[in-house]
């Protein structure tokens, strides 16, 4: 398989970002919105100056592009899921609803977060809606602004899931010069890797707007790694996964970018801004933000000791200060730093 038929659901700026890299790479890529006045710029210009401004997309994306949900899944091979978390039922229930889709069509998730409704991971809600029809669910994600892949600068990805011959001829699909894709079979650690590390990007941005250093930074992304990876082993995932692309890679890019929505939350939210007023000034979601509230429920039901994640969720929905969340996490009770042997899911400080 050397390119395949792509739909990619959602035109915000990564989906743009991936419809661009797909097609440059080989594959026929249609881009699918819901919004005519979101679609039909594309068309007219073949620019997304909404989501992603100053970026010319290709010209045959830009034809295809369509608000034609039936006519965007017929013949597709892979189909994108790129919108954000609060919408993703919705639209997964629109694509079983249209009976469009090819039957041997892979579903890839390529967005980031929790489901709002259930505060479980994306794939779940998913399977969830449509059940049989995403028995080749994948999740594809890393460390990847999609003002850099648009500028077709390097990026690696992984693609998560079972083992497969699609799986496979998908990595091939996929790769380009640009791009650089690889696997692995944790879904699950892929998944809530990147979805919890929005969590800690807001927490990084928190450190540069009340004026922290570096020191500070590495600290909290260190610790950070302890605890999403006993969330992650709680859920039946591998905490190993956090050493690659959807850990380590995603984390440190979203830390320190000045293209991350969550980092610039946290950053506002440090230097005294109020979050309804950071939010309102924002075009595109900050899904760091849905996050932290749907995590911080669950992980009180479950028992998982979140400490970082606590203290995000207290600036950000009980009004706590920024600099007393920082003194709270500094004085917590001495612990080692690395536990060996035994589960590390409930307890590790």
């Amino acid at each position: 398989m050397d390119g395949v038929r792509v739909t990619i659901l959602g035109c915000g700026s990564w989906g743009s970002a991936l419809a661009k890299a797909l097609h440059e790479g080989g594959n026929t890529v249609t881009l699918w919105g819901h919004l005519a006045e979101e679609i039909e710029p594309i068309r007219a210009s073949c620019r997304n100056e909404k989501y992603l401004p100053g970026v010319e997309l290709p010209a045959a994306v830009c034809r295809a592009a369509t608000t034609d949900l039936d006519a965007a899944l017929a013949g597709a091979e892979a189909l994108l899921l790129v919108v954000p978390s609060q919408v993703l039922r919705q639209v997964a229930a629109r694509v079983k609803a249209s009976g469009a889709l090819p039957a041997n069509a892979a579903w890839i998730l390529a967005a980031k977060g929790l489901d709002p409704q259930t505060g479980r991971s994306l794939c779940w809600a998913i399977e969830d809606e449509v059940g049989p029809l995403a028995e080749r669910l994948l999740v594809l994600v890393g460390p990847s602004h999609a003002e850099e892949v648009a500028r077709g600068l390097p990026t690696a990805l992984v693609l998560a899931g079972a083992e497969s011959p699609a799986r496979a001829a998908l990595q091939r699909a996929f790769s380009s010069d640009a791009l650089r894709v690889y696997v692995n079979e944790d879904r699950t650690g892929t998944e809530l890797g990147v979805a919890l590390k929005n969590v800690v990007a807001v927490a990084a941005g928190i450190i540069d707007g009340v004026g922290l250093g570096d020191n500070t930074k590495g600290a909290l992304i260190s610790r950070s790694l302890a605890e999403i990876g006993r969330y992650i082993e709680s859920h039946g995932g591998d905490r190993q996964t956090l050493l690659g692309l959807a850990g380590v890679g995603d984390l440190v890019t979203t830390c320190f970018s000045q293209h991350s929505r969550n980092r610039h939350v946290g950053e506002e939210l440090g230097q005294g801004r109020s979050l309804d007023a950071i939010l309102a000034d924002m075009v595109q979601v900050a899904e760091g933000v849905h996050t932290t509230r749907t995590l911080h429920a669950m992980a009180g039901q479950e028992g998982v000791e979140m400490p970082i994640t606590e203290q995000v969720y207290a600036v950000l929905f009980a009004g706590k200060d920024p600099q007393l969340a920082i003194r709270e996490l500094m004085k917590r009770d001495p612990a080692p730093e690395i536990r060996k042997g035994g589960s590390h899911a409930r307890r590790e400080a």
